[in-house]
């Protein structure tokens, strides 16, 4: 799209030839022919969160980190003579989250100006997207699992009465250890498949949920089992009312983030500096998946340790996969699916220093039969 009539003169300065594109909604950059910023409107502004001082003068390049997309889109725009549009595009703006924006470029001929740079928002429809993909995936997965767990949970059962058996044959110390290994193993494994298959039990205890009392018995439990070097913060917003759930299945899904917390800040924690935050607040009319609730919970957790892995950062939550040496890789898969069984959704947002881990659950309507 083309805004090249909204300044059909080349005269006056560029705040006043411009001034057609102050009222614009959506953020504008205006490009000169060594690619400078020559304007930006107060969309621009708000969006990147920079004021004209900070933008005007600037490549692109200069302005934001990992712009080679942004760059490929001005490049095909000059070299085709016509608007080019690209449809996902990430930017970050000094060291803030990473936008999710579509960019327009379009080619124009005015004073200071060649090129028109428009960008729109795209988060909600890439989240929406995002959680309709990983929803998909999570349920093939489980499927997955809870077929292989009920295979392997048979046999298993086999095995370890047969080595029960032996073991009441065996008279020579050294063998009896042999049988004892195998016992020991096989009910290792047991547990195994149990927490593979825990996840999939229906929240059936519903009841009112007060989320402080369930953060506060968390908090508890992760105290009591890092009693040093530890400090977990809270930043409660007390006027959350209660709502229906199943409350052991929430306690379990945040013990488990918490713990995974509490474990990636092992280095921090032997310094006596590890930090982990338990948040509270109100969302309104929050859209979880493609539903609108008027009334949702936002619970955080965070942390103030390493981060994710960015070799696992996409697959936190699949089942089996662990950042940690020894991890069963169960943690979060059993909490997300917890929260997915209350209608809710759970992120990981992460960089060094600073990972959060956030629950949305809806408050207006009851789960209760599900």
């Amino acid at each position: 799209m083309s805004f090249a009539h909204l300044f059909p003169f080349a005269g006056d300065e560029v705040r006043g030839a411009f001034s057609g594109l102050e009222l614009l909604a959506t953020a504008v950059l205006l490009l000169d022919r060594t690619r400078h910023i020559t304007y930006a409107n107060p969309a621009a502004e708000n969006l990147f969160a920079l004021s004209k001082k900070h933008l005007i003068g600037h490549r692109p390049a200069e302005v934001f980190t990992e712009a080679a997309s942004l760059s490929i889109a001005i490049d095909k725009a000059v070299l085709g003579g016509a608007t080019y549009t690209e449809q996902e595009l990430e930017l970050a703006v000094n060291g803030r989250p990473r936008l999710h924006l579509t960019c327009t470029v379009s080619p124009v001929d005015v004073k200071d100006a060649t090129l028109l740079l428009e960008f729109r928002h795209i988060d909600q429809q890439l989240k929406i997207a995002r959680e309709e993909r990983l929803n998909e995936q999570q349920q093939a997965n489980r499927e997955l699992i809870r077929n292989l767990a009920h295979e392997i949970k048979n046999p298993l059962g086999g095995i370890r009465g047969a080595a029960q058996l032996l073991a009441m044959e065996v008279t020579v110390p050294e063998l009896t250890e042999y049988t004892e290994v195998i016992v020991h193993e096989a009910d290792r494994l047991q547990a195994l498949v149990d927490r593979l298959l825990a996840p999939h039990r229906r929240p059936h205890l519903v009841s009112d949920v007060n989320i402080h009392e369930v953060c506060e018995r968390v908090r508890s439990v992760v105290l009591a089992e890092f009693p040093r070097g530890l400090t977990v913060l809270r930043d409660y917003d007390v006027s959350l009312p209660e709502f229906r759930g199943d409350r052991e299945q929430l306690i379990q899904a945040l013990l488990n983030i918490v713990q995974n917390a509490a474990h990636a800040l092992g280095g921090r924690i032997a310094g006596g500096s590890a930090c982990i935050v338990l948040r509270t607040r109100v969302a309104r009319q929050a859209t979880i998946g493609k539903e609108r609730s008027k009334l949702a919970l936002e619970l955080h957790v965070e942390d103030n340790g390493p981060g994710v892995p960015e070799s696992i950062r996409d697959r936190i939550f699949f089942p089996l996969v662990s950042g940690r040496e020894g991890g069963s890789g169960l943690g979060l898969t059993i909490a997300q699916t917890f929260v997915t069984q209350h209608g809710g959704t759970i992120e990981c947002q992460t960089t060094a220093g600073r990972t959060v881990f956030t629950i949305l659950l809806p408050m207006g309507s009851s789960r209760e039969g599900q």
